[in-house]
């Protein structure tokens, strides 16, 4: 992409912008804000969903997933079945259509998937079965802490159906290793919390939570490198663990820090089925009611809280074996567009992949605004065409974290493709 062709509204000014990571994010050009808990992403913010939304659907295709849509708006008989019209927490956004009846904006898809499934699953034969979604949800929440609380979210939501608890057991095990695996690969730091299953319903819940500078919750979790203990202020036994204390599992110390949900995993079990009406035929020839399990990730919340972990200035997206979710993997920053600086520049921009490469050649931008919107936007690598092309034939490699590398431009491609994965040498 050309940065004279790129809608990229990068700016100064961030009034009304919420926290300070949205802050940030207004300034790099990736979002707006529309009105509380209302917000907009623009192409490069759009490029960070759609690198997001492609970890989320590896991770849950890998565990068997089959990705379905259901609709936004969805009428209340179902909702009445389940007994949540009434009892969303004050949530749930409803309307009335044109013929009178009632219907909403879902605030969640457990209804949806029952109605989805009702009828076709007939028999244990049919299970198990985990469908997913990766769609917006509604919910009339108080917005605040950004993009971690709004009214509109897009969110990769899972529904598994079970003949029997220990087919649950096992699902569930997969879908939390998935998560594990998914918040990993993206750079996350996160612990894993017990939970309360609260409107969702059901038994065993856990919780995926980050810490962060500022969250909803206060998390204790463990320091060690892939140890995933944490306990948050939620849990009735949060004040037994300090920072004075040793981790229960492994023995290192704990952290206090705030804390953001990033997932959510439940078992069900038959709270929807007995409700709805859901059941299959067992071995038996018996009538039984299905167990379910949910599983949820919020995508706009996961996008903050890479950006929070990494500070505050600009974006740092975490670069890791799987890749990088930052907007363009590369740019090209030429110092002087024109003669044989442009015509480097251009040739490495084509070498390097357009679609992923964001080259600066906006004639209305001096050479401090380039580099300053490209470290704002926090790209894996920056390729630098200028004095050092001009006395040596070579250019300049950095990379986010301050470390170049000085090479021959036919190299340039496979330095880029070795910083945006995570490696050096």
């Amino acid at each position: 992409m050309r940065r004279s062709d790129l809608f990229l509204p990068a700016t100064r000014e961030t009034r009304g912008a919420g926290t300070e990571t949205t802050k940030l994010l207004v300034r790099a050009g990736l979002v707006r804000a529309f009105g509380s808990g209302l917000w907009g992403y623009t192409p490069a913010g759009v490029r960070v969903r759609r690198k997001l939304i492609r970890r989320l659907r590896a991770g849950m295709d890998a565990v068997g997933g089959q990705r379905v849509r259901l609709p936004g708006l969805q009428p209340r008989r179902r909702w009445d079945e389940s007994g949540r019209w009434a009892n969303f927490e004050g949530e749930m956004f409803t309307l009335e259509n044109r013929d009178g009846k009632d219907i909403c904006l879902a605030p969640s898809h457990e209804e949806g998937m029952v109605h989805l499934v009702d009828g076709r699953i007939r028999s244990y034969d049919d299970l198990p079965l985990l469908l997913y979604q990766i769609e917006s949800k509604f919910r009339d929440d108080h917005a605040r802490n950004g993009l971690v609380r709004c009214k509109e979210f897009t969110m990769k939501d899972a529904y598994s159906f079970h003949a029997d608890e220990d087919c649950l057991d096992r699902t569930y095990g997969e879908v939390r290793a998935a998560y594990e695996r998914i918040f990993a690969d993206l750079g996350l730091s996160f612990a894993i919390v017990e939970a309360d299953a609260g409107v969702m319903g059901g038994s065993n819940s856990e919780e995926f939570v980050a810490p962060v500078e500022n969250g909803s919750n206060r998390l204790v979790y463990c320091t060690a490198n892939g140890c995933r203990f944490g306990v948050t202020d939620e849990h009735a036994d949060f004040d037994r663990y300090t920072v004075a204390d040793s981790c229960p599992e492994c023995g290192t110390l704990l952290a206090e820090s705030a804390g953001t949900e990033l997932g959510h995993v439940f078992q069900l079990g038959t709270r929807y089925s007995d409700a709805m009406g859901l059941t299959i035929d067992d071995r038996a020839g018996r009538e039984l009611p299905v167990l379910m399990g949910s599983y949820g990730i919020g995508v706009d919340r996961l996008l903050q809280t890479l950006v929070q972990q990494g500070g505050i200035d600009r974006c740092r997206w975490p670069v890791t074996d799987w890749g990088c979710v930052a907007p363009y993997r590369a740019a090209v920053v030429p110092v002087g567009y024109e003669g044989e600086v442009r015509e480097e520049a251009d040739r490495l921009h084509k070498r390097c992949g357009p679609e992923d490469t964001l080259l600066f050649d906006d004639p209305e931008q001096s050479v401090g605004e380039r580099f300053a919107e490209s470290e704002l936007l926090g790209l894996p690598a920056t390729i630098v065409v200028g004095n050092q092309y001009r006395e040596t034939g070579l250019v300049d490699v950095e990379t986010q974290d301050g470390r170049t590398e000085t090479v021959d431009p036919e190299a340039v491609p496979e330095v880029v493709e070795r910083f945006a994965a995570g490696t050096t040498g």
